[in-house]
């Protein structure tokens, strides 16, 4: 079987990995996956805005939300655009 990190088993459905999900990541990786930042000014929080914003592909398909687009929603931003200005922001509060 794969690892839960793969299936929905180990997927949040809001968006993001569960904590069964990271935990299996760091099971099979040996990398280490924190647990979301989805509100503040944190630079964790700022990079993935920015990185996800850059991410090429639809927000929606067949009329529902795309992983890209749940993720985005979970850490606080409405759209790729949205995301950007708010890493823009946050970085920019930081310095």
């Amino acid at each position: 079987m794969t690892a839960a990190w793969t299936r929905s088993e180990g997927k949040n459905p809001k968006g993001g990995l569960n904590a069964k999900g990271r935990a299996s990541y760091k099971a099979q990786t040996g990398g280490t996956l924190k647990p979301p930042v989805k509100s503040g000014d944190n630079p964790r929080r700022a990079s993935f805005l920015a990185r996800m914003g850059s991410m090429p592909g639809p927000m929606e398909k067949n009329g529902k939300p795309t992983r890209l687009a749940l993720a985005l929603k979970a850490w606080g931003a409405s759209s790729k655009e949205d995301a950007r200005a708010k890493a823009k922001a946050i970085l920019a509060k930081n310095k």
